[in-house]
């Protein structure tokens, strides 16, 4: 469903991009794009280690599954991610809109993401761009550590494994996880928890792209 309503905010603009050419979204469209694109961000970040503890759980507790993973625990994670995710997409947003913008502006990208909406404002984008560095940071740590303490103990119970054919079931059961993993939070350090990283335009729309389209 995350990946779902990603691609919807994200996917349609890029591709009338290609083929219009008008490439002209209004103000308010922008930063609707914006808005939702951080709340589908985040809530993967956090989906993405709900994920990997489900794993741990699955891999290293097989017997006690259906109990560690209740409903009701499924339904908690859930909700939490959405709930910080609209939080997270608030507060970026509103310092966003705390910004000056000049007349006419030419976002270098091919969607609304933070970096080419700062580099058009007119006022000082220093208090955007730290709120959201910090934010990211902190949201980048939190999920990391999860899905590594995870894939940690994973890894040592599937090293105990003393067959072979259970090792393979259990790495391929984590193979697309990991994958999807590495690109998102790679391409989301990259962008958003390296400061310098925005000095090449080129970069970010190439990070851009795989973290809004090839993970959905």
């Amino acid at each position: 469903f995350v990946d779902f309503c990603y691609s919807t905010t994200i996917t349609p603009k890029l591709l009338e991009n290609l083929v219009v050419e008008d490439r002209i979204i209004s103000f308010t469209g922008c930063i609707m794009q914006f808005f939702f694109a951080c709340i589908f961000v985040v809530t993967e970040t956090f989906m993405l280690a709900a994920m990997a503890y489900d794993r741990f759980v699955a891999v290293c507790n097989p017997l006690l599954y259906t109990v560690a993973m209740s409903q009701r625990l499924c339904s908690l994670l859930v909700a939490a991610s959405y709930s910080w995710s609209l939080v997270c997409s608030l507060t970026y947003t509103y310092f966003l809109l705390t910004l000056s913008f000049c007349r006419t502006n030419f976002i270098n990208n091919f969607v609304c993401e933070h970096a080419a909406i700062v580099a058009v404002s007119c006022s000082d984008p220093y208090m955007s761009q730290k709120v959201i560095l910090v934010s990211a940071t902190f949201n980048e740590i939190s999920s990391l550590v999860i899905i590594l303490t995870s894939y940690a103990f994973i890894f040592i119970t599937v090293m105990k494994m003393p067959s072979t054919g259970g090792r393979k079931k259990a790495f391929s059961t984590c193979a697309s996880h990991l994958t999807a993993i590495t690109i998102f939070h790679g391409t989301i350090l990259f962008l958003y928890c390296v400061p310098n990283s925005k000095s090449s335009w080129l970069m970010v729309k190439v990070a851009s792209v795989f973290y809004t389209v090839v993970i959905p």
